[in-house]
């Protein structure tokens, strides 16, 4: 077998060490980790599933007004729960000096229809111009509604 030997001081080596790249790995992913949770924007719910939803990429903006309406009907606006009768006021507080007066609605697939509809009401009295409904696309939704067409 053949020893390894020390190199000579002030030769060049020609070994990886991956310590410190193990190293930085680990505390990006613990940062990732950590942070990814506070990305969501407003209530998780389980949204509506559709074959041609409509990307609304305003929807996905810092600025833009969320509004959620979970399973159990309970309304949040962004990450805050508000009963139903104060959603115009806060609403209109929000939108006071925008130009662009457009409120997404995140609602859950199980969500009584009753529940959203008294939202987008309560949207409509607060002012708001144009409401959008976020959905999933379902690929397999699409192919069955493709063949049906056939």
């Amino acid at each position: 077998m053949s020893e390894r030997k020390k190199p000579a001081p002030g030769a060049v080596m020609n070994d990886i060490n991956v310590t410190p790249l193990v190293d930085v790995m680990l505390v990006m992913l613990i940062i990732f980790m950590v942070i990814t949770p506070m990305l969501t924007k407003g209530q998780s719910v389980d949204k509506v599933k559709t074959a041609n939803p409509i990307a609304m990429q305003d929807a996905d903006k810092e600025d833009a007004v969320l509004v959620s309406v979970t399973k159990d009907g309970g309304v949040y606006l962004g990450t805050t729960k508000i009963p139903p009768d104060q959603l115009p006021q806060k609403v209109k507080d929000l939108l006071t000096g925008r130009l662009d007066k457009t409120v997404f609605i995140n609602a859950d697939m199980r969500a009584l229809y009753g529940k959203v509809a008294d939202v987008v009401d309560n949207l409509r009295a607060a002012g708001v111009d144009n409401v959008g409904l976020l959905a999933e696309a379902d690929p397999a939704l699409k192919r069955k509604m493709e063949l049906d067409a056939k």
